[in-house]
């Protein structure tokens, strides 16, 4: 009983949520604004349940019952047009979507503007000893600081190079820095495919498995696996000539939705980070 019950009052939560965003935005909106000619004095603001209804082409009893909470299906096609109805903005429509249950839509290009996210310079590099980059939704490096150039032999590459997964399975230098390269390498095929699920429309992501499939076997084989892993922090065993090996958080974050990009930091352990210290040495 008990296991069954949590979700229940998940979806109950969301729904009294649901109701009461449909109704505060429906009474914010004039029916004149929409086009409706108002001959009759009306006891309460905004529009009707059966305007509303009409204007998204739904049924008035469907709509009711969405506004009432009733657990009922809904597509995305009824929310978009819902959405329309009320005038929602960007942040309502995703936020509608969520409450409906269902994954939003992305952000437009006018919603996200030329940079969404301005001081991504300033992010990686104000981690200043910590390895830290930034990368694309592939995982090609778009920023990283100078401790990750050290460490990892690192360019930036604006969008049309090597991705971090392409650098592992065809550089053996980039492989040998890792004691426990198995790991690894199942870990970055892993968070790849679960990575490409997020934008199930892109085919860029195929080509990048389909061109590492033909030249790296090792790949090949863990890729059809079909391992899927999403972490978000991890520890990395790094080799460095000068400090041994090294131990690292390795923490990953994702930046706003527009960028699409994620921010990988290295957080080296106490041992590693006296070692730094005692050397020196910038990873």
């Amino acid at each position: 009983m008990q296991a069954t019950a949590a979700p229940q009052v998940s979806g109950f939560l969301r729904r009294a949520k649901l109701r009461h965003f449909l109704r505060t935005r429906r009474e914010r909106i004039l029916p004149e604004e929409v086009g409706l000619v108002n001959f009759e004095r009306r006891r309460t603001p905004g529009l009707r349940r059966e305007e509303v209804a009409a204007l998204a082409g739904v049924g008035v009893s469907w709509y009711t019952w969405l506004e009432q909470g009733r657990d009922i299906h809904v597509s995305e096609q009824i929310v978009h047009a819902i959405s329309n109805a009320l005038r929602l903005d960007g942040s309502e429509r995703r936020y509608f979507f969520r409450l409906a249950g269902l994954n939003p839509p992305r952000r437009t290009e006018e919603e996200c503007g030329d940079d969404v996210f301005p001081h991504k310079r300033a992010l990686v590099e104000g981690w200043s000893s910590s390895p830290a980059y930034l990368a694309d939704r592939y995982g090609r490096i778009e920023l990283a600081n100078g401790s990750a150039r050290s460490l990892f032999r690192l360019h930036t590459v604006g969008g049309s190079g090597d991705t971090c997964l392409e650098k592992f399975f065809t550089d053996a230098q980039t492989r040998a820095k890792y004691p426990d390269t198995e790991r690894v390498a199942r870990g970055l095929v892993a968070s790849f495919r679960a990575q490409s699920i997020r934008f199930p429309d892109d085919p860029e992501f195929g080509r990048i498995a389909e061109r590492l499939c033909r030249i790296s076997p090792k790949f090949a084989e863990l890729w059809d696996r079909h391992e899927v892993d999403d972490p978000y922090q991890n520890v990395r065993r790094i080799a460095h000539p000068h400090t041994g090996v090294m131990i690292f958080d390795r923490v990953q974050m994702r930046i706003p939705e527009c960028s699409e990009s994620v921010l990988t930091v290295y957080i080296a352990q106490p041992a590693t980070a006296a070692a730094i210290r005692a050397r020196a040495y910038a990873p």
